[in-house]
């Protein structure tokens, strides 16, 4: 059986636990305890039964308990080495300090007894080992000021855990009801295992003949997470495979809301960190490269086809790149195979738009779009000292408010999906301590690692809650959605309509030289900067802007009405990007 486990999920988790090992014939360990943080809160619930019958009535508790509900869970299976089994020697254990409730269990026995100094303000209540880690670990946290794992620089807490695994076998984990801290014991003496969660998956279920862990039975939302074990668990019910990484030996790793924040390897200059080293919540975000400026020329050749003649049709085109301090239009021409009146004019979003008008019976128009255009957005991130933050929620002047309001209301979608997508939403503010930057490039970089790019899997009608429910789509889909997240987050975001250019040294993208969207999100005295999730880059000297709107519908960059005439329809699309020296 697992002597340890131990869970951190984005947003709520009420996993069914089925201890096994408790039903007649099995073999009953001395003790096992469970420890949560219900509904976000930094108090823990501790559950523990020492010395279990079979058949136990706690056991059937964490089965289908309604409020064994949250994003961090650890799991202790015992085996007594040191002192009696007992409640006060069952793991894990819990201790207040800095505001919070610390929760800590550990996968083996120390094989020398460390003293606690009788005057810390932390004392076992029981005998065993593990306590007297918890206790000696909050009394140099206590020492140094340290009120939570994010004030922690992980290199930090991993050299104290080096020291305490001189005294034996030191496998752990550590909880403050935001992190979830992981060490292995640098002798390999307990092993701890990792296994990345990715959803979607409409059931799934893990465990061995001891212990069963159904992460769907109580009609949980999948969830991405990550689960610690001790031991390498099987999938016993759902496609997905688990897929274990050994945590090497002296390594430490600190997850949050599911995901890896920070990994700390063992020293090999045998230098010590300094304490007032930055910690794990305050840490530069990692800047793009800077890129050089960079033109293109740009055709975009759409063709439509029609069963019989189009004898009056009126049409708007929005092919004309934007023109401002971070793009120049060099030059721009749009040529159409059909005569007819045309018009051209600002739309209310500021895209140049022209409005068609044609007479003149036809099978088949072609609209060409040729231009040049420079791009000056060489680095993104030169707007202010990464040291300034902006946090969420952002604060408006109501008339900011009254002209972001189109960019600030979400989707109409049902108010279940909404509530569904405000929790994932807030999960990623939480992982960066409200953050704004880091919130949004976490948003960004997640889209692009865990959504699947597959053509032909969505269509128009597809909801930014349909592509978060099954993780896949195109870039329409991850704008759309990038879009509803950061709105319901309160921060103004719009969809923009445009081309990249991807060239031979970019096979990493996954959408080929074309007509693409992705998202401007305006930050609070800097203006609108571009997110590109389909990549997951911010935009640079690759992207080339043309339409911007609310959605699709005001960027779309051709569209029209036939009012006489017309039949089944062919349409043909080419764009070409190519670099001018």
């Amino acid at each position: 059986m697992p002597n340890l486990l131990a869970m951190s999920f984005e947003g709520e988790l009420a996993p069914c636990f089925d201890l096994t090992c408790l039903r007649p014939g099995g073999k009953l360990p001395d003790g096992w305890g469970i420890g949560y943080y219900p509904g976000g809160e930094p108090s823990a619930t501790v559950l523990k039964e020492p010395a279990p019958p079979q058949g136990s009535i706690r056991s059937e508790l964490v089965k289908a308990w309604e409020h064994l509900e949250s994003s961090l869970l650890v799991l202790h299976i015992r085996t007594a080495t040191w002192g009696s089994i007992n409640d006060a020697n069952t793991q894990p254990f819990s201790r207040s300090w800095g505001g919070r409730d610390w929760l800590f269990a550990h996968s083996g026995s120390l094989v020398d007894r460390i003293e606690v100094d009788p005057k810390s303000l932390f004392q076992p209540v029981g005998s065993t080992d593990t306590e007297l880690i918890l206790c000696e670990l909050l009394r140099w946290m206590a020492s140094e000021g340290l009120r939570s794992l994010g004030d922690i620089d992980p290199a930090v807490l991993r050299d104290w855990f080096d020291e305490m695994n001189e005294h034996g076998p030191l496998t752990s984990v550590l909880a403050d009801g935001r992190d979830l801290v992981v060490y292995a014991d640098r002798d390999r003496e307990g092993d701890a295992f990792l296994w990345e969660v990715l959803p979607p998956y409409e059931r799934l279920a893990f465990g061995d003949e001891d212990l069963e862990v159904d992460l769907s039975r109580r009609g949980v939302k999948s969830r991405k997470g990550v689960i610690v074990s001790s031991e390498e668990l099987k999938v016993h019910a759902g496609a997905q495979p688990a897929t274990w990484t050994r945590v090497p030996p002296g390594h430490l790793v600190v997850l949050r809301q599911g995901a890896l924040r920070a990994r700390a390897t063992p020293r090999t200059d045998g230098r010590r960190p300094s304490p007032s080293a930055p910690p794990l919540s305050s840490r530069p975000v990692r800047r793009p490269t800077h890129a050089p400026i960079r033109r293109f020329q740009v055709v975009h050749r759409t063709a439509y086809q029609y069963a019989t003649a189009v004898e009056r049709s009126t049409h708007l085109l929005r092919l004309t790149p934007a023109h401002d301090r971070l793009q120049a239009l060099l030059h721009n021409e749009i040529n159409l195979s059909v005569e007819g009146q045309q018009r051209d004019y600002d739309d209310v979003f500021g895209n140049r738009a022209r409005r068609v008008l044609l007479d003149t019976p036809f099978k088949e128009l072609i609209i060409e779009s040729k231009s040049r255009v420079e791009l000056l957005d060489t680095d993104p991130l030169s707007f202010r000292p990464l040291r300034a933050r902006s946090t969420i929620p952002l604060v408006w002047m109501p008339w900011q408010r009254q002209i972001l309001q189109p960019f600030l209301l979400p989707p109409e979608l049902a108010e279940s999906e909404l509530a569904e997508l405000i929790e994932y939403a807030m999960t990623f503010v939480e992982r960066n301590d409200y953050d704004l930057l880091d919130t949004l490039l976490d948003l960004n970089a997640s889209i692009f690692q865990e959504y699947e790019y597959k053509q032909g899997a969505t269509n128009v009608l597809t909801t930014a809650f349909d592509v978060y429910a099954n993780r896949r789509g195109v870039c329409q889909d991850f704008t759309n959605l990038f879009i509803c997240l950061t709105r319901l987050l309160g921060v103004p975001s719009r969809y923009v309509c445009g081309y990249i250019y991807t060239g031979p040294k970019h096979e990493n993208h996954r959408q080929g030289e074309a007509s693409h969207a992705w998202v401007q999100v305006y930050l609070p005295e800097i203006g609108w900067k571009g997110f590109d999730p389909t990549n997951g880059i911010l935009t640079q000297t690759e992207h080339i802007r043309v339409a911007v709107g609310r959605n699709y519908m005001d960027a779309t960059p051709t569209s029209g009405t036939i009012f006489v005439g017309g039949g089944a329809e062919r349409l043909e699309v080419d764009v070409r990007v190519e670099p001018i020296d």
